[in-house]
């Protein structure tokens, strides 16, 4: 193995899945079989970064698909990660080794296939094979859930409906979906293109005039019903327009990094099996992430009203689901079949994720 070795490796890497696109890590290359990543998190600025979790997940679905992208140079890897209490930088030591004999795994031609599906897709229900192949790459210690009749899915776009008046009238989310998108674009290296966020030309337009300063969203939400369009695009339609829905539950609460991170890994090898069968998938993690907040009782907004809101969105997912608020969620996510999106984000190019 050399250096060229790895680099191609992190070519690959770097095609892993990170909230809003913000790519949290960095590579070093520390010797011939030793890889260095620099993880960083996006709390202090991200609304949608609580504690780091986000973060941490795209930690792990990078580590994940650096073992998958390892397997077709016949390579295994081992990881091992140093972090403060905060976990707010961690660093992860990722060693490789020959693996001869071993063949490449079957997810490895999928890992720059996979993609965010934003727009709505087809009704076909998830076949029993499917069901099959998701539930084996999550694991024994992670339970899928579905949410797959057209009743279940109109809760679900009932749920996201709500939790995303929520979204777009915090002022606290504002700079972040200010920030996100890449206006007029087909491709984004490092956010979201305009083309890939599921809204029609005009709508973009719209939403590109009112994100230039929050005065303009309180008018717009507050006289001209501006949460509405957004929402019946973004949420209420897609939600009902589609296979199913996934809940991903792991078995016991993560405690801590090494837990977030080993979760991250799991819906990485869920996403890529997702595409291996055929399928497309979009996270909805927002009703996950307001639920993070409520149930530490976070206020994450000056408005009092919105928490007030997320405490009482929490029951109606927790009743969803069928539980009590103390099981953990940590994915949610729908699948569909569609075609393949025309547009969507790329990564930074290898030498500017360098140290």
């Amino acid at each position: 193995m050399n250096r060229e070795t790895l680099l191609q490796l992190l070519d690959l890497a770097r095609w892993a899945p990170s909230g809003d696109n913000t790519q949290p890590w960095r590579f070093s290359i520390v010797g011939d079989q030793h890889l260095r990543v620099h993880g960083h998190d996006t709390r202090d600025h991200v609304l949608y970064d609580y504690e780091g979790r986000a973060s941490h997940m795209a930690h792990g679905a990078l580590l994940e698909t650096l073992r998958v992208a390892a397997s077709g140079f016949g390579l295994a890897t081992h990881w091992t990660v140093e972090a403060d209490e905060e976990a707010r930088a961690p660093t992860y030591d990722v060693h490789f080794s020959t693996n001869p004999g071993v063949p490449p795994d079957p997810l490895f031609p999928h890992i720059q296939q996979r993609v965010v599906q934003r727009r709505p897709m087809r009704t076909t229900p998830l076949t029993a094979a499917q069901r099959a192949a998701i539930e084996a790459a999550a694991g024994d210690e992670v339970a899928v859930q579905y949410f797959a009749s057209f009743a279940k899915r109109l809760k679900v776009a009932s749920l996201l409906w709500h939790n995303a008046e929520i979204r777009l009238t915090c002022p606290e989310a504002f700079a972040v979906h200010r920030d996100v998108i890449e206006w007029r674009a087909r491709f984004s290296q490092d956010r979201i293109p305009e083309q890939a966020v599921g809204v029609d030309p005009m709508t973009a337009r719209l939403m590109e005039w009112v994100m230039q300063s929050w005065e303009r969203v309180q008018f717009f939400n507050r006289y001209l019903l501006g949460t509405v369009i957004p929402r019946v695009e973004l949420d209420f339609l897609p939600a009902v327009l589609c296979g199913a829905h996934l809940l991903l539950r792991p078995r016991q609460a993560p405690a801590g990094l090494h837990d977030w991170v080993r979760l991250g890994m799991c819906l990485q090898r869920v996403w890529l099996t997702v595409a291996r069968e055929g399928l497309h998938l979009q996270p909805e993690l927002t009703p996950v992430i307001f639920r993070w907040y409520a149930r530490a009782d976070r206020r994450f907004s000056a408005d009092p009203a919105l928490f007030a809101s997320a405490h009482r969105l929490a029951q109606v997912f927790e009743d969803l689901a069928g539980c009590g608020p103390d099981e953990p969620f940590f994915f949610f996510c729908r699948v569909g079949v569609s075609s393949v999106p025309s547009s969507r984000s790329l990564r930074l190019e290898r030498e500017r994720l360098m140290r």
